[in-house]
C-alpha cells in the first residue's frame, strides 16, 4: 500500500470504470470519506487503485481501524442493512461501485467479489492474531513486513498513515508505536528518512521479530 501524491480536489468525481461494462466509478481525493458506518447499505464497493482504511468507532469516541485496502480489494459490509464500518481514502483512489441488487443479477460478479472477501478475511484472521498475541515491537514490525511489495528485499516505503492511524491500526497509542519505530531504528531495523518515509534495512530480522506472519 505505497505512498501516491494526494491531490486535494474535493468531492469526488464520477467517470466511467475501466473494468466491467456498466459499473460506474468515482476518482476521490485522499482523506475522503465515502462511507459512513451505520448508513443504509446500498452499494458494494471496488478499490481500482489507491489505498483505503475502514474504521469503527467505539461507544467512547474512540477508533479502530479494522481492514487496509488496495487495488482489488472490495468493501461495503452490512449489519441489519447497514454498513458496518466506515470507510476512508488514504490516498487518491479510483472506486468501482456495484449495486446490491446486481449481485443477484450477475452471478459471475457475485462469485468474483465473494473469492475477494474470502482473501480479506483471511488477512483480517492474521490482523485479529498480531492485536491478541504480539507485543507492540513485533506488531510494528509486521505492518511494515505487510507494505513491502512481495520479493523486495530491502528499499524504501512511502507510508499513507499518520502515525495517530497506524496506533490504531494496531491497537495501540501513539507513544507506543513512536517508541517502536525508535526501537526498530536503534536496533538498526529501520532508518527513519522523514516522517512519511521508512528504509528497511534488514528484512530478516524484521520477519523474525513478527514471526514471519
Amino acid at each position: 500500500m505505497r505512498q501516491i501524491v494526494e491531490e486535494r480536489t474535493g468531492s469526488p468525481t464520477r467517470q466511467p470504470c475501466y473494468g466491467e461494462p456498466h459499473t460506474p466509478s468515482m476518482r476521490v481525493a485522499a482523506h475522503v470519506t465515502v462511507l459512513h458506518e451505520g448508513d443504509p447499505a446500498r452499494r458494494i464497493m471496488e478499490v481500482v487503485d489507491g489505498a483505503v482504511m475502514l474504521t469503527k468507532l467505539l461507544p467512547d469516541g474512540r477508533r479502530q481501524v479494522v481492514e487496509l485496502l488496495g487495488p482489488g480489494d472490495v468493501f461495503g459490509l452490512a449489519h441489519d442493512d447497514a454498513y458496518a464500518c466506515s470507510a476512508e481514502t488514504l490516498t487518491p483512489a479510483t472506486i468501482a461501485t456495484h449495486e446490491r441488487s446486481a449481485l443477484e443479477r450477475d452471478p459471475v460478479l457475485a462469485s468474483r467479489l465473494l473469492r475477494r472477501f474470502e482473501a480479506q478475511l483471511c488477512v483480517m484472521h492474521s490482523h485479529a492474531l498480531v492485536l491478541g498475541r504480539m507485543s507492540a515491537l513485533e506488531r510494528v514490525a509486521f505492518f511494515l513486513l505487510r507494505l513491502m511489495p512481495e520479493g523486495m528485499v530491502g528499499g524504501t516505503l512511502h507510508l499513507s498513515m499518520t502515525r495517530q492511524e497506524i496506533a490504531d491500526f494496531l491497537g495501540l497509542t501513539l507513544e507506543t508505536v513512536s517508541r517502536a519505530f525508535s526501537e526498530l531504528k536503534r536496533r538498526g531495523f529501520v532508518a527513519l528518512q522523514r516522517a512519511d518515509e521508512v528504509r528497511i534495512q534488514d528484512r530478516g530480522s524484521m520477519r523474525r521479530l513478527a514471526g514471519a506472519l
